[in-house]
């Protein structure tokens, strides 16, 4: 039987269940990726589990979010992600390496195998031919532990690219296509497969920006073929050993085919607050932009600043326009230092940040109050670039270069400039210094704790009835952002009590002290959602400050799936509307009772909800597996696996 090429990198790593689109199965995961802001919480889940060593390939730990050192939590996280890596056998980037999907993506990522991150944007990996899943930490802290990353068996959706980009189009108007085409919200359960002719005129890491912004689609990975181009992406990066050649067969069969002609795309903009929020640049040209921010692990490769320099070479930046460059990595910023292409940079006005994410989740480069902001990142929620006044608009670096030079929403076919035309190297600049190995001794290491680090919190196991508040009610595409903020909070993520206090601050900044109060009293908290609640981030703190504030369930149209994974696995059930109707007639502050919910969730039937303010019912259901059911009313992953050990 002819096969997909998803099909091709999954059957080899079945642990558990049969490729059967629809089931859930069990993968072998291969390598391991973390980054600071998540990965404090995941290596205390992985000291919780009591295994003296990982057992995958590879596993690293990189240091790219929380690289602002205002103050001690973040230095003191980073001295203990140092510790724990040399004693558990895990690489260790430190930070100014650079961003771990661009890192990772030059020195580790292989053709073939399976990568698990606790960052969404895992799925970089898939442009190298790579199924790569972005996960809660607990979940790639149970991978690194040795055991299966369970999901549903994806239906894969063939995106057949045909014809080559035209001057002045890239990589990045090719996923914002992607992104008009299949929105933001019902794409669960799916993955992007890339064919066609089109592939081969794609480079390594022009693929890795198409499968990066997958993730806001909602799909479990994005994976395009390991070909020539790959191979010579390989050889480049003195890793030429790791390639392999990886196709679909000719015949096989996929769940749903689009097509996109690569020659007739024009440069695209997603505009507030959602990165399916899509329109042609020329749409929205002229309207005037106060900053411009090139970088983040969508697009901050060696091809995207070196085009960006010859665009500003001999310019200057526009006099109302901040703009800021921060290199994905170590690795391309010395290579744009030696080739001088970073002094033209500098002498347009380019501040240079360091090699981290940055601006992208909201800790540095704040724009403006009510400020007109590009950035070539991949998301634009509210209040996530830190000031919750401000319009981000997303873009690809041609455009935001035209921006520089103009000072307003240009496109980019409309300069009067030669379309400068980037050759890949054919070696990179390799320098491995800034990874540090594990320790040869590692019963010598002592982990370093600084104050800022607790335990992480184990919930009680489902009660037999939920009887609780509406405490908020929010609307559609709520995302983990809303939930939990990212920027100067992250710093208190391994301080769940004091992370807490900020859940759905950019919503509600009373939300803590209602959940709080409602607690004391003995009350469950209750959260109601509309349709694809939970977008954005693997951060599983969405899911942990909630269940340390006392909610129990969360009533949605329908969840994306790593948030939904992560509330199951922080014992929080996520229940769905059996009538998206009923959604309307409950109001933030009722009380709901939800009657044997252990007997109706164990015996897998629909659950009737009380809204006792209301005097009415509604039903309610959800869509988890026998092995979910158990970890759900064990209280969590952590609890389940404490009962069964």
């Amino acid at each position: 039987m002819e096969r997909t090429l998803t099909q091709k990198v999954l059957e080899p790593h079945l642990v558990v269940g049969k490729y059967m689109p629809g089931k859930e199965i069990g993968i072998r995961i291969d390598q391991t990726l973390t980054q600071d802001a998540t990965g404090t919480m995941c290596y205390l889940q992985l000291e919780a589990m009591g295994i003296p060593k990982v057992k995958t390939e590879l596993s690293v730990s990189y240091v790219d979010h929380n690289t602002i050192q205002a103050g001690f939590e973040n230095p003191d996280d980073h001295k203990y992600l140092q510790t724990i890596a040399a004693k558990y056998g895990i690489i260790y980037s430190r930070a100014g390496n650079g961003i771990c999907h661009q890192v990772h993506l030059e020195r580790f990522a292989k053709p073939g195998k399976t990568l698990l991150g606790s960052d969404s944007h895992t799925p970089t990996a898939g442009g190298i031919g790579m199924v790569a899943i972005g996960a809660g930490g607990l979940d790639v802290a149970v991978a690194m532990a040795g055991g299966p990353f369970y999901l549903t068996c994806p239906k894969v959706i063939r995106i057949n690219l045909t014809g080559k980009l035209q001057p002045w189009v890239s990589a990045k108007d090719v996923i914002l296509k992607v992104l008009e085409i299949f929105g933001t919200k019902g794409n669960v359960g799916c993955v992007f497969e890339y064919t066609g002719d089109g592939v081969k005129t794609l480079t390594v890491p022009e693929r890795a920006t198409i499968t990066n912004m997958g993730a806001e689609c909602g799909v479990t990975f994005s994976i395009f073929p390991s070909d020539e181009v790959t191979r010579s992406f390989l050889k480049a990066q003195a890793r030429e050993m790791d390639w392999i050649p990886l196709f679909p067969d000719e015949g096989a069969e996929y769940y749903k085919e689009v097509e996109i002609n690569l020659s007739e795309l024009v440069p695209l903009i997603a505009c507030p607050h959602s990165p399916g929020n899509i329109k042609k640049v020329e749409e929205v040209a002229g309207l005037p932009v106060d900053q411009v921010c090139i970088g983040s692990c969508t697009n901050s490769s060696y091809r995207d600043l070196m085009i960006v320099a010859e665009m500003l070479d001999g310019k200057q930046c526009h006099p109302d326009v901040s703009f800021v460059i921060a290199p994905g990595s170590r690795q391309v910023l010395r290579m744009l230092a030696e080739n001088g292409v970073l002094d033209k940079l500098i002498a347009a006005g380019a501040r240079i940040a360091e090699c981290a994410c940055g601006f992208c989740i909201g800790n540095s480069q704040a724009p403006r109050s009510n400020g007109i902001s590009l950035r070539t990142s991949n998301r634009n929620f509210l209040g996530r670039c830190g000031t919750k006044s401000a319009q981000v608009y997303l873009v690809s670096p041609e455009t935001a270069a035209a921006a520089v030079i103009t000072g307003k929403i240009t496109d980019p076919r409309s300069l009067d400039l030669p379309y400068p035309e980037i050759k890949m190297p054919g070696q990179f600049l390799i320098d491995d210094s800034m990874f540090l190995p594990p320790s040869p001794e590692p019963e010598k290491i002592e982990i370093y704790r600084g104050p800022n680090i607790g335990e992480p919190p184990v919930n009680d196991p489902m009660p037999e009835k939920i009887d609780g508040v509406v405490t908020i009610k929010v609307g559609d595409e709520i995302t983990t952002d809303h939930i939990i903020p990212a920027g100067s909070r992250m710093k208190y993520r391994s301080n769940v009590p004091k992370y807490a206090e900020f859940v759905f601050e950019v919503l509600d900044p009373d939300f803590h002290k209602r959940a709080e109060a409602y607690k004391e009293q003995g009350k469950h908290n209750i959260i109601v959602g509309g349709l694809s609640y939970g977008q954005g981030s693997s951060r599983e703190h969405a899911a942990i400050c909630p269940m340390y504030l006392g909610v129990k369930a969360v009533i949605a149209k329908s969840f994306e799936r790593i948030h939904a994974a992560n509330l199951v696995n922080f014992g929080i059930a996520p229940l769905l509307f059996k009538h998206e109707a009923d959604y309307a007639e409950i109001d933030q502050g009722d009380e709901l009772e939800i009657p044997d919910i252990r007997q109706k969730i164990a015996n897998g039937e629909d659950i009737t909800v009380v809204n006792k303010t209301k005097g009415k019912t509604f039903m309610v259901t959800y869509q988890l597996s026998e092995r979910q059911k158990e970890i759900l009313l064990a209280g969590g992953t952590l609890s389940y696996m404490k009962s069964k050990a």
